[in-house]
């Protein structure tokens, strides 16, 4: 496990840069990944690969919010296991999965990207990408702030 103490950054601090990241034209999943990667050492490039196929739902798909995978990740280097028999680890990064899930969906809705977008967002605004400044900031905000809460609990 990659524990750590203490975040280096305040909340709004690292949710300024995830901002930075999406405003650049990097997907959710990497936004919302790539700040707390760098605070576990990880290296940025891998960093942004390994988050790269998740936004849009994952792939475009339209499934769970990038923003939510990228939180996901995030907790997976806080509380995943890294030995197949480490079934605590597991079953807890399980746990904080669906409290984060549950809270994104508290504060935004859903967690699903096509429920997000058809609530706020017309087929035409989508496919002109208009969609980030309707949804996408916020879905980015909220699961980089909720997932900086869990992870500061311990």
């Amino acid at each position: 496990m990659f524990y750590f103490c203490k975040m280096k950054k305040t909340k709004e601090e690292i949710i300024e840069e995830a901002m930075a990241y999406f405003k650049e034209g990097y997907a959710c999943s990497q936004s919302t990944f790539l700040p707390y990667a760098k605070e576990f050492g990880l290296d940025e490039k891998q960093a942004l690969a390994v988050s790269s196929t998740f936004g849009g739902g994952m792939g475009r798909l339209r499934r769970t919010c990038g923003a939510v995978t990228g939180a996901f990740m995030v907790l997976g280097m806080k509380y995943g296991n890294t030995t197949p028999d480490d079934m605590d680890s597991k079953l807890n990064s399980y746990r904080k999965v669906r409290e984060l899930n549950k809270q994104f969906a508290g504060v935004m809705g859903s967690s699903v990207c096509k429920e997000l977008l058809e609530a706020v967002a017309t087929q035409n605004q989508v496919e002109r990408r208009e969609h980030h400044r309707l949804v996408c900031d916020k879905c980015v905000k909220t699961a980089t702030g909720l997932v900086y809460d869990l992870i500061s609990e311990d």
